[in-house]
């Protein structure tokens, strides 16, 4: 994984000062541009889903970047897939769970069809960061009785605390790289 890992890292771009001075932001959008190496970070993912006690019932992805990968993902597990949106984004009956932000609070919601008693979910996001949405997507899906059976991200930012929270809530965690810093 190491070699998968060096090579994904080399197509992360770094932006210093964004969106606040000492922020090193973290873009994967790179990732998703160029063909082959969006097929190298949907494997790495699929590989470790595909089979055994990993391979979930279905996928939900966090809104936005979450969609793009996990959706992806749940097609190439032959999966289902649900997204968990930005409050007021979604048209049928919901549940919602608000959490905190550095500056202020979110809420984020999900069908209350979406996944049923029991199902198996792998829950997607592109990063951690402090672990809220993460968090909240965890709690939306055992809210409707899933159980969450791993959180998966293409970056995690340790410094910053969430992937440690997270942990710590009983979630287990795979990224496939980590940066220092923030």
């Amino acid at each position: 994984m190491s070699s998968t890992t060096d090579f994904l890292r080399a197509h992360i771009r770094t932006v210093p000062d964004w969106p606040a001075p000492g922020v090193q932001f973290r873009d994967i959008t790179p990732l998703l541009q160029d063909p082959q190496v969006f097929r190298v970070l949907i494997e790495a993912f699929v590989q470790r889903y595909e089979k055994g006690s990993r391979r979930p019932d279905v996928v939900a992805g966090l809104d936005a970047r979450g969609f793009i990968l996990g959706s992806v993902v749940a097609y190439q597990l032959g999966v289902g897939f649900v997204p968990i949106r930005k409050k007021g984004k979604l048209p049928f009956t919901t549940v919602e769970e608000t959490y905190e932000l550095e500056y202020g609070s979110a809420t984020v919601e999900l069908h209350t069809d979406a996944v049923k008693s029991g199902d198996r979910v792998l829950l997607m996001d592109d990063l951690i960061a402090t672990g809220g949405t993460l968090m909240a997507g965890k709690r939306l899906l055992e809210k409707l009785g899933a159980s969450v059976l791993e959180g998966a991200a293409i970056v995690d930012l340790p410094e910053l605390g969430g992937s440690e929270k997270l942990r710590a809530s009983g979630l287990p965690l795979f990224t496939l790289v980590d940066f220092a810093g923030h």
